[in-house]
């Protein structure tokens, strides 16, 4: 029964997008200009911080990504791959030793095929993670339904995409919490100068057992032609979780970004 109403839930939520595209595409048109450039058929950029604290307090901390872009005629994919690790000098018993605070690794990939309108999309979307610290071992998702992009310009660019799915994860105890799920997803991009750029991403998987969400906000800054300076802020949030982990991390960070093609 649960399971029946997450999947009516999410054809509500789905099919009026259908329904409102040609609307939508419409009311955007006026907004739409052509790019100076074709876009690239490939692209990809690798992201690295580190920082090291040493003396009074031990501390060590890496964070890398690699976000790549393929735009086909047919299809337009994107995939990521990151990690996060943190040490930190702690005391226990007394005794002060250098412990792992953080440890994550996280990979996605979603291929968007294209429609008749290429701005209309149907899209497969699926992610592993495996978070030290987060009270769960894994969490993995597929997902498949409606994407769009609504807009895109020489100064800004809006995708979405929504659609059912399902969840596997496992918890630290052991305990599998699988399930149907609605993922629904957006990307807002703000290009502020010939040198900066804003940009915003949310994804929510939203499941009887678990709601995940992700959210992203991000300045770059160019510079030279191949690398940037990058401000992001993080918030992961999970809704049930053991009463000793926090729902909500979030990760503030600065990070060199080297475009590769």
């Amino acid at each position: 029964m649960i399971k029946k109403t997450t999947l009516a839930l999410s054809a509500i939520l789905t099919l009026p997008f259908f329904a409102q595209a040609n609307s939508l595409d419409t009311l955007f048109a006026a907004d739409t200009t052509t790019p100076e450039e074709a876009e690239k058929p490939f692209s990809m950029d690798g992201e690295l911080g580190i920082i090291v604290t040493t003396g009074n307090t031990e501390a060590s901390t890496f964070k890398g990504r690699i976000n790549a872009h393929q735009e086909l005629p047919q299809w337009s994919n994107d995939y990521v791959l990151e990690g996060f690790y943190k040490q930190d000098e702690v005391t226990v018993d007394d005794e002060t030793k250098t412990q792992t605070t953080a440890q994550k690794i996280f990979f996605s990939g979603q291929g968007n095929y294209k429609l008749d309108n290429p701005n209309h999309r149907v899209f497969a979307f699926a992610s592993y993670e495996d978070d030290r610290f987060s009270g769960f071992k894994h969490q993995a998702t597929v997902a498949a339904g409606w994407a769009q992009e609504l807009w895109k310009t020489n100064v800004s660019s809006f995708t979405y995409s929504i659609g059912p799915g399902y969840a596997m994860a496992e918890r630290d105890n052991g305990e599998s919490v699988n399930g149907m799920i609605v993922r629904g997803s957006l990307d807002y991009r703000w290009k502020i100068s010939d040198t900066s750029t804003f940009r915003q991403t949310f994804s929510s998987e939203v499941g009887n057992e678990n709601t995940k969400s992700k959210s992203e906000s991000s300045v770059s800054a160019q510079i030279n032609g191949s690398l940037a300076l990058k401000v992001s802020l993080i918030l992961n949030h999970n809704s049930d979780v053991e009463d000793d982990i926090e729902k909500l991390d979030t990760q503030t960070s600065v990070t060199l970004v080297y475009n590769f093609f």
